[in-house]
């Protein structure tokens, strides 16, 4: 992601947010440019909210890097969001 300089404290906060690992900054003239690995379940609407928090100046590119094992109290919000989903279809 390329980010002004100006909101690079509230991108690292958002990508922490999201658990995001942190990987790397590089500084280019007023511009950072920032590589972190972040869940894809975490990214969902992130250009929309990247854009809202930068005023429409900071980009990201993203691609696939592996799979990991999903954090024990995240797995256990998705079991009970898809058994309360069931509960509702089969109602």
């Amino acid at each position: 992601m390329v980010t002004p300089d100006q909101y690079m404290g509230d991108v690292i906060g958002d990508l922490n947010h999201r658990r995001g690992k942190v990987l790397g900054m590089d500084q280019d003239g007023a511009k950072a440019r920032v590589r972190a690995l972040v869940p894809q379940a975490e990214l969902e609407n992130y250009a929309t909210m990247l854009r809202s928090f930068t005023q429409g100046r900071a980009f990201h590119k993203r691609k696939l890097h592996g799979y990991e094992e999903v954090p024990q109290h995240v797995t256990q919000k998705i079991i009970e969001a898809a058994k309360k989903e069931k509960e509702e279809v089969h109602a």
